[in-house]
């Protein structure tokens, strides 16, 4: 496919310079339930023309092709069997099967996910079985999986392309450091569900969590995602912000963070 979408995004990568750097796109970032107009937790990561999808909630798999043909897909992360991290695998495996003709695609996940959804023995996917410790290689792109503090397997990612290193959490409750991704990340996309006030209400992190786990860190930058539709995000950011002691920046569907 030539005219569609990716073909307008490569085209734009290639006139700015993004196409050699390490890009994060948000195709979705609500917690938990997606909010009025949202999407579920997904994000496009692209380096030297890879282009590999982490998460693919409800909703995901329309903000992709605003921004992807999804012929380019390269791979699929999934972080974990929780269904706002996952639904729109569906309509992946749909698209391809009956609009591109496409098998195979590569799907890097924890070891219940093929059951999980339905489609282990799906022709279009590829399963790989990712564990703790873990690491893969996608085209221009290194992964490394963690454990995280959650309540079922869940695998936080570090990618590393172009020189630049990405974290991003899943989900995760404070017992977890994002410092088992590395210290100094370039870019940390760590989850902030809600408020101070709703700390050890769930396995999740605060905006105050997150913000200390990724000063800890020594990240150079932190978004933060995953928050619940109900919290407001100022108050978020501004808690994220106190601990991380620096500006922090949302997540937003749509929004693209260069590295």
């Amino acid at each position: 496919m030539t005219d569609g979408p990716g073909a307008l995004d490569a085209a734009t990568a290639r006139r700015s310079g993004t196409a050699s750097r390490l890009a994060l796109r948000v195709l979705g970032c609500d917690g938990s339930w997606t909010g009025p107009g949202g999407a579920g937790s997904g994000y496009l990561v692209t380096s030297g023309g890879t282009h590999l999808v982490v998460d693919l909630g409800p909703g995901t798999f329309a903000t992709l092709q605003l921004h992807l043909d999804p012929a380019l897909i390269a791979a699929v992360v999934l972080t974990h069997r929780h269904p706002d991290h996952w639904t729109d695998l569906y309509s992946l495996v749909t698209n391809a099967r009956f609009a591109l003709h496409r098998e195979s695609i590569p799907v890097y996940a924890p070891a219940d996910l093929p059951d999980r959804t339905g489609l282990a023995g799906s022709p279009v996917l590829d399963w790989h079985r990712v564990a703790h410790g873990g690491s893969a290689r996608v085209g221009a792109l290194g992964l490394s999986f963690h454990r995280t503090d959650h309540g079922v397997e869940t695998l936080a990612v570090r990618v590393d392309g172009a020189g630049r290193s990405l974290g991003y959490s899943a989900d995760s409750g404070p017992g977890w450091s994002l410092a088992e991704l590395g210290i100094g990340l370039d870019l940390v996309l760590c989850e902030a569900s809600y408020s101070v006030e709703h700390e050890g209400t769930a396995d999740h992190m605060s905006g105050r969590q997150a913000g200390e786990q990724a000063f800890r860190a020594g990240a150079r930058r932190l978004v933060v995602t995953h928050r619940w539709p109900s919290i407001a995000a100022a108050t978020v950011a501004a808690e994220a912000e106190a601990t991380f002691g620096g500006p922090v920046e949302q997540a937003v569907r749509g929004r693209e963070f260069i590295l």
